[in-house]
C-alpha cells in the first residue's frame, strides 16, 4: 500500500507530452487524480483523455507558469476542482541550443524563467495547501545537464543545475512540514525535444547510444515508476535527492 496514490491530487506542469505525460501516466495508474498544466490546450485535452481512461479524474488548465498571478490562479483552479494538492511535478521546460557567445539575453531569460523560475513559483504557490494537508511531494525535473556541461546548452544547463539546488533548499526548508522535495535527472529520452536535438547536433544519436549502458534512448513510460516512488509514502524519508533516470549514462566511464 505504500505506493498507493488513491485519493491524492497531482499537478504536472508540461504534462501534456513527453516526460511529463509519462510521469502523469504513472501517477494516474497508482490512483492519483491529475491536473495537467500546459499552454497547448489541444495537447492538454488529449493528455486528459489519455489519463482519464485509467479510471481517475483528470483536468487541464492553461497557465503561464512563469507568471506569479497565473500560477496563483492555476493553484486556485486545482483546489476548486479537485479539492486538494498532494504532489507537484515541475516539468515545464524549453531549450535554446546555441553556444554562450551566440545566445541572446532574451533567449537566456526565457529558458531560465520557464525551467527554473516556474518551479520556484509553483512550489511556493502549493506550499500552503500541502502544509494544511499534513504533507506533500515536490518532484522537480532536472537533466543530465544538471551534472555535465555542454557547449550548446548554457541557459538550459544553468537552469537545470539550479533545479537541483532549488530542490535541496525546499527539502531543507519544508522537511518539518512533512513535505519532501526531490529531483529526477532524465538522461537522453525519446521526445519531440530530443528529436530536434538529433537533427541540430551532428552525431548525437551515435554518441548517446555508445555512452549509455542500456544501449537505447529512454521512453517516456520509463518515468512511471520513479513518479510513483517519489509521489508516494514509499519516499517519506527521501528528500533533497537528485536521481538519474538515464540507463546508466551518468555512470559510464
Amino acid at each position: 500500500m505504500i505506493f498507493d496514490l488513491s485519493g491524492k491530487v497531482a499537478i504536472v506542469t508540461g504534462g501534456n507530452g513527453g516526460i511529463g505525460l509519462g510521469l502523469a501516466r504513472g501517477l494516474a495508474d497508482a490512483g492519483a487524480n491529475l491536473a495537467i498544466v500546459g499552454r497547448n490546450e489541444a495537447k492538454s485535452k488529449a493528455a486528459v483523455d489519455d489519463i482519464a481512461v485509467r479510471g481517475v479524474k483528470a483536468i487541464s488548465l492553461a497557465a503561464d507558469v512563469t507568471d506569479k498571478a497565473a500560477v496563483a490562479r492555476m493553484v486556485e483552479g486545482v483546489m476548486g476542482q479537485l479539492g486538494r494538492i498532494d504532489i507537484l511535478v515541475n516539468n515545464a521546460g524549453i531549450n535554446v541550443r546555441k553556444p554562450p557567445h551566440l545566445l541572446e539575453i532574451e533567449e537566456w531569460e526565457s529558458v531560465i524563467d520557464t525551467n527554473l523560475t516556474s518551479a520556484f513559483l509553483c512550489s511556493k504557490a502549493v506550499y500552503a495547501a500541502m502544509k494544511a494537508a499534513g504533507g506533500g511531494k515536490i518532484i522537480n525535473i532536472g537533466s543530465m545537464m544538471s551534472i555535465f556541461g555542454a557547449s550548446f546548452t548554457p541557459a538550459y544547463a544553468a537552469s537545470k543545475g539550479g533545479i537541483v539546488q532549488l530542490t535541496r533548499a525546499c527539502a531543507c526548508a519544508w522537511a518539518s512540514d512533512n513535505i519532501q522535495a526531490n529531483a529526477i535527472l532524465p538522461g537522453w529520452i525519446d521526445t519531440d525535444l530530443t528529436k530536434r536535438a538529433r537533427i541540430e547536433v551532428s552525431g548525437l544519436n551515435e554518441r548517446v547510444l555508445a555512452r549509455t549502458p542500456a544501449a537505447r534512448w529512454g521512453a517516456i513510460d520509463d518515468f512511471a515508476g520513479i513518479a510513483v516512488f517519489l509521489g508516494s509514502s514509499a519516499s517519506d524519508f527521501v528528500t533533497g535527492a537528485a536521481i538519474p533516470v538515464d540507463g546508466g549514462f551518468s555512470i559510464q566511464g
